[in-house]
């Protein structure tokens, strides 16, 4: 591939992204892909092979922004808690954050996908067991290092901890009421406080 090529490949990617994120893979029409683009039909599918190849595409690239965003967020502070009330501060901006992307990428993509498209509903499903994956590994470093006290397996804790940061983003999105996020996520502080802390 050219860098032009890829450059084109790219800055379709990056404007359509936040299209599909928002009205989703059946509610975009290639016209509000040309319009955006200031591309043709032609001009698009030259560089991928359908619409959904492009969804896709378009999925992974909000997916990598978000997965960066968590990474720099567990690795601030040097003890399990410092990352974990990282993230959780993270969250309570999370809707200023993905803003610019059209909304929560897990939420409207995997809301969306259900039912109308395997391969998002897979990708989205893969992205969320990454994310618990990930504060999973933060809590078994701080067990084994002896930094928390862990009441139940690392993943397990994991699971609730992100289930009740996104089910705060879904309610936070369909009420349009921003508390939801905030004072959940200010109650899942003390909860890791309680529930960790030595």
């Amino acid at each position: 591939m050219t860098k032009k090529a890829e450059r084109t490949t790219a800055y379709i990617i990056e404007t359509v992204a936040p299209i599909f994120n928002k009205f989703g893979y059946v509610g975009t029409s290639m016209s509000d892909l040309t319009e955006a683009t200031g591309l043709t039909k032609g001009a698009i599918y030259g560089n991928f092979e359908n619409k959904e190849a492009l969804a896709l595409s378009a999925f992974e690239h909000n997916r990598n922004i978000l997965l960066e965003a968590i990474d720099n967020k567990l690795e601030i502070g040097l003890e399990a808690l410092d990352k974990l009330f990282s993230l959780l501060n993270f969250y309570k901006q999370y809707d200023v954050f993905t803003l610019p992307m059209g909304g929560c990428p897990l939420l409207n993509v995997g809301v969306d996908a259900q039912g109308n498209n395997k391969l998002l509903a897979a990708a989205v499903k893969e992205t969320i067991k990454e994310i618990e994956g990930k504060i999973a590994l933060v809590l078994e470093n701080g067990a084994n290092k002896e930094e928390i006290k862990l009441p139940v397996p690392p993943l397990q804790f994991a699971k609730q901890m992100f289930t009740m940061i996104q089910g705060a983003v879904a309610m936070s999105t369909m009420t349009q009421d921003r508390k939801y996020l905030v004072n959940t996520i200010t109650y899942l502080e003390y909860l890791v406080k309680q529930e960790l802390k030595k």
